[in-house]
């Protein structure tokens, strides 16, 4: 069975963005793949961050993700900063990365472009996301256009670890991309699931914690 990884920003109480951008494909893909599905609270603190509210900030994601239908009995769900191992290849990744390849990543140029003095981190944001795909040694990613180009780097940055400490193996696997799937329709199974991640109505928050209380116990 082909292993997928794809991650999701800390943004908070999941919304209908998150939804129709990346979490209606998870509650496919959980069906026909080996999925592992993370809340990329690392990549967050790329940028200028609220430290005080990081921590809900995930919590409430993590939830969410239950409440929308990723399912633990199918998919592997968890944070990334409680597996230090992404931070560490992240490191070791970097010593065949050449500083070319990350100074021309589109979106690093366009934020460059903005401020007087642009954090390290946002540089390296994409060695990260390499560390992350490589260390589970994933065959597909969902991307959308905008991480494309993220992507193909990771494949070089396999290609080159390989090339280094191989010795004639792929130790690293290169990851292919895969489109995400798009519905004009949420479905019956996963309708009422969704509904709860962001209805906005007195006490949903309060029901929306109960499911992902009782998803997880399942």
């Amino acid at each position: 069975m082909s292993r997928i990884f794809s991650g999701i920003q800390p943004s908070g109480e999941l919304h209908i963005g998150n939804w129709l951008g990346a979490v209606q494909n998870w509650v496919h893909l959980q069906q026909s793949y080996d999925c592992l599905f993370c809340v990329v609270d690392l990549h967050a603190i790329t940028g200028k961050y609220d430290a005080a509210s990081l921590a809900s900030r995930t919590h409430d994601m993590t939830v969410g993700l239950l409440a929308a239908g990723v399912d633990p009995e199918k998919a592997t769900l968890f944070v990334q900063s409680q597996v230090p191992e992404h931070a560490e290849l992240q490191w070791l990744l970097n010593t065949v990365t050449p500083l070319g390849e990350l100074e021309r990543m589109t979106q690093f140029k366009d934020k460059s472009q903005r401020v007087e003095s642009i954090p390290a981190g946002i540089l390296n944001y994409p060695i990260l996301m390499a560390a992350d795909i490589l260390l589970y040694k994933a065959d597909l990613v969902p991307v959308g256009e905008d991480q494309v180009q993220h992507l193909e780097l990771t494949r070089e940055i396999a290609r080159r670890w390989n090339a280094e400490f191989g010795n004639g193996q792929d130790i690293l696997p290169e990851p292919k991309p895969c489109s995400p799937r798009r519905s004009g329709s949420w479905g019956s199974t996963v309708r009422p699931r969704c509904q709860r991640a962001w209805e906005i109505r007195s006490g949903s928050w309060s029901r929306l914690k109960r499911y992902g209380q009782s998803s997880a116990r399942r």
